[in-house]
C-alpha cells in the first residue's frame, strides 16, 4: 500500500463538515472500494497525522468510528488492520449481494440446483400456504470475491418470481424487479457444526463452527414469500444488532 496522502483526496478545511468526518468518509471508501485491502495495517496514527496534516485527535476520532463499524480492527501491540471478516447487521433486512457490495468485494454464485416444485408440509406451515402452492428453490454457495462465504437454501413461492431462471446473483433483486421485494422478515440464529459436506463446499474443516440463519420474509401485507436457511462460516461472519432499552 503505497502513502495514504496519495491514496485520499484532500481534506477541505473550509468545509462545513468536520475533518475527522471527511477522513472517516475517506478511508471507508478506501476500503470499501479495495483501495485498501483487508489486513492492510494502517500507519500509526502519528504518521498518519502528520502525513495527512492533520491532528492525532482528528485521526484518532476517524478511525475510532470504522472501528465501530467494523470496517477497521486494532490488535494489542500490533496497530490498526483493516478488518478481513464480514459485520452482518442482524436488524437490517439486506442480501448477501448487498452486503458484500457495501464491503467493496464482489459477490458471485455457484449454484448447486434450482429447480421448481410444490411446498413441503414444513414450507406450507412456514410460507403459510395451501399444500400444492408452487414454489422455487435455490441452492447454492456464495462467494464474497474467491471467498466461499455460506451455503444458501432458498424456496421463494414461485408467483412471486417470472420464472426460476430470473435469479441471476441477487435473489432479492429479483423479487424488487416483480415488485415482490420482502419488506420485513424474522431471522432465528443458532450455532453449528459444519459436516463434511458442508466443510468441503465451503473449504473449511468438518465439525469448524458455522452459523445457521433461518429467514422467512414477509411483503408489506403480511404474505410470506421466502424461507431460507444459510449456513455462514463462523470464521469469518460477525452478526451485530443495535439493541435499545424500552422507555
Amino acid at each position: 500500500m503505497g502513502s495514504l496522502s496519495e491514496l485520499l483526496p484532500p481534506l477541505d478545511e473550509s468545509s462545513a463538515q468536520p475533518l475527522y468526518q471527511q477522513l472517516q468518509r475517506s478511508l471507508r471508501q478506501a476500503i470499501e472500494n479495495r483501495i485498501i485491502s483487508p489486513d492492510d495495517a494502517l500507519p500509526p496514527e502519528r504518521d498518519l497525522a502528520e502525513e495527512l496534516a492533520v491532528s492525532r485527535i482528528t485521526v484518532r476520532k476517524a478511525i475510532d468510528g470504522l472501528v465501530e463499524e467494523g470496517l477497521l480492527i486494532r490488535k494489542q501491540g500490533s496497530g490498526t488492520f483493516v478488518s478481513n471478516r464480514v459485520e452482518k447487521n442482524f436488524a437490517k433486512l439486506t442480501s448477501f449481494s448487498e452486503d458484500m457490495r457495501a464491503r467493496g468485494r464482489k459477490p458471485h454464485s455457484v449454484w448447486l440446483s434450482r429447480a421448481a416444485g410444490t411446498v413441503t408440509p414444513e414450507e406450507s406451515l412456514t410460507l403459510r400456504s395451501s399444500p400444492g402452492t408452487p414454489v422455487y428453490r435455490f441452492s447454492r454457495i456464495r462467494f464474497a470475491d474467491d471467498a466461499p462465504m455460506a451455503l444458501e437454501y432458498a424456496t421463494v413461492l414461485a408467483s412471486c418470481l417470472s420464472s426460476v431462471d430470473a435469479v441471476e446473483t441477487s435473489l432479492y433483486e429479483a423479487l424488487e424487479r416483480t415488485g415482490n421485494r420482502p419488506a420485513r422478515a424474522l431471522q432465528r440464529l443458532r450455532a453449528v457444526l459444519f459436516t463434511n459436506e458442508q466443510a468441503k463446499l465451503l473449504k473449511a474443516q468438518e465439525r469448524d463452527a458455522g452459523l445457521l440463519v433461518e429467514r422467512v420474509g414477509f411483503l408489506k401485507d403480511g404474505r410470506a414469500v421466502e424461507f431460507s436457511q444459510s449456513y455462514y462460516r463462523g470464521d469469518i461472519y460477525d452478526f451485530v444488532a443495535e439493541l435499545s432499552a424500552s422507555s
